[in-house]
């Protein structure tokens, strides 16, 4: 069984800590700290480049020799404004403390030096409708390819309502074949609410020769390393969820998979 479900570390602090080698793959990196009052982190971006999503909570952020002072204004993420974020080059320090409890999550990708560290949210980031009926679902695009905020990594929020489908019809980005799909790691941080729901996520190839069903509950985090990869939300729990994509290239095309593509067919008619 491939081990892409990844369990909370911990109840506070830092309670994920994946890396490339750990994830077993060789772009995507994601931690997340949930930080009480008063308490401060800091880290070296070495040779990746960062964003840090204020998923919810305030906290004073310092990095790459700047003060960004103290961000941050959403206080439950299902309020579903749009977040506060920091982009980070490689070869940066930084350090938050956080200015009310707090939960801030790490994303990371190999950098290249190709951009400054900057405030990169809520500025530019608007909550967007896709989908139709129990596909529908709404999207904070924090760090998609339309924004050049970033050298490899591709960041964006999901808020799945009770009863409906996710990254669905089912698709896949893993092959390195631009423009018809481009090879992306992809990890999903996800959030229930209320707290003690549950969703599903499958990952699953065509050749199955991968093929794993999952239950997450609150904080939990599915690795992607390739397949098609829906959720789908019960009846009575609404679900979040926190993307972060990477790979050799920093553009998002997909494929949807085939038995399911008349869905995607239909509602675009």
């Amino acid at each position: 069984m491939a081990d892409l479900l990844r369990k909370p570390i911990a109840t506070t602090g830092k309670i994920h800590d994946i890396t490339p080698q750990s994830a077993g793959w060789g772009y995507v990196g994601f931690s997340l700290y949930r930080l009480k009052n008063g308490e401060t982190v800091s880290e070296s971006t070495d040779e990746r480049e960062v964003i840090l999503v204020l998923v919810e909570g305030k906290a004073e952020i310092e990095g790459a020799g700047r003060d960004f002072g103290v961000i941050g204004d959403r206080m439950d993420v299902f309020e579903k404004t749009p977040p506060h974020c920091v982009y980070l080059p490689n070869g940066a320090q930084w350090s938050a403390r956080a200015a009310t409890d707090c939960t801030l999550a790490v994303c990371s990708a190999p950098g290249h030096g190709g951009h400054e560290a900057q405030i990169i949210g809520p500025a530019g980031i608007s909550l967007q409708e896709r989908g139709k009926g129990n596909n529908k679902r709404l999207i904070n695009n924090i760090a998609m390819e339309e924004r050049d905020v970033a050298d490899s990594l591709l960041v964006t929020e999901v808020f799945t309502p009770a009863g409906h489908w996710s990254s669905y019809p089912p698709h896949r980005h893993d092959e390195d074949d631009y423009p018809n799909m481009t090879y992306l790691e992809e990890t999903y941080y996800h959030r229930l609410n209320p707290t003690q729901g549950y969703g599903h996520q499958r990952v699953w190839t065509e050749d199955g020769s991968l093929d794993e069903t999952m239950s997450v509950s609150n904080h939990d985090v599915v690795l992607v390393p390739r397949g098609h990869h829906p959720c789908g939300a019960p009846y009575g729990y609404e679900m979040y969820y926190l993307n972060v994509m990477a790979g050799p290239l920093r553009k998002w095309r997909f494929r949807n998979h085939p038995d399911h593509n008349w869905i995607f067919e239909r509602d675009r008619d």
